[in-house]
């Protein structure tokens, strides 16, 4: 039995030296947007941010640049900001660009030519995912992470930089679905079986094997994020809907 990870803590001032600032606002923020405790199309201003982190709007604007930067907010000229709302069909093009860059990985990974690149990725990926069932992690924010790192490492074993790097912008784009299915949902031991019997089918140096696994292994993420995504936003709302928050007049709700 799988546990699921814990709810995200309440907002708290932060207190970082200034040169680190705007990136633990960047943090909180994107966190918050993680969480949905900012919803797809929450519309808010720097000012709320900054009173609310209590910190001067510098770090806030440094903040929601970089936010903006990765597609999870946009800003309106002298109008604020929003959540950028969820665009499934764009998600699903994602999701399949992530699928070719990987399923290309994956089976030049498997050729003779990739021999060292493989033998070092296996070293790596074996001390992380062929664990006993009582050393398997717990915590399905932490095994994201190291899902995500585990899915970097096949493509950057192709030995292709200019793919790792268009890889790891696909990474970032699709992040705030992808983790739901380890926040939410209930995939922490499939995850560890299905990335054993992909690094099995690389060691034996299987590409149609390996490319199979990998294809369904990403087919089967996309599915369950979309619906994780869906209910939880349904139920976000239904819950607001049942205990609203009430606001000051003068503002857009934030948070």
């Amino acid at each position: 039995m799988t546990s699921k990870a814990a709810p995200p803590s309440a907002d708290a001032p932060l207190r970082r030296p200034a040169l680190r600032l705007a990136e633990a606002v960047h943090d909180k923020l994107r966190d918050d947007i993680f969480a949905f405790r900012l919803l797809p199309g929450d519309r808010f201003a720097e000012n709320d941010v900054a009173e609310r982190l209590q910190v001067s709007r510098t770090p806030v604007r440094e903040a929601l640049m970089r936010l903006q930067s990765e597609g999870l907010v946009r800003g309106y000229f002298r109008n604020g900001w929003e959540v950028v709302p969820i665009d499934f069909s764009r998600f699903a093009a994602l999701y399949d660009l992530r699928e070719m860059i990987e399923l290309h990985a994956v089976r030049r990974i498997c050729t003779a030519a990739a021999g060292p690149a493989r033998a070092a990725l296996l070293e790596q990926a074996d001390a992380v995912w062929r664990v006993t069932p009582a050393e398997r992690l717990s915590d399905g924010l932490a095994v994201a992470a190291l899902d995500e790192r585990f899915h970097l490492a096949l493509v950057t074993a192709a030995g292709n930089p200019e793919t790792d790097a268009v890889y790891r912008q696909v990474t970032d784009h699709i992040r705030i679905m992808r983790r739901l299915d380890f926040a939410y949902g209930d995939c922490i031991g499939d995850t560890y079986d299905e990335h054993i019997a992909i690094l099995d089918a690389i060691a034996a140096g299987d590409a149609v094997r390996a490319g199979a696994l990998a294809e369904r292994h990403i087919q089967d993420s996309h599915a369950v994020v979309q619906q994780i995504t869906i209910d939880r936003l349904e139920q976000v709302r239904t819950e607001m809907a049942q205990h609203p928050s009430p606001a000051p007049a003068r503002r857009k709700r934030f948070g």
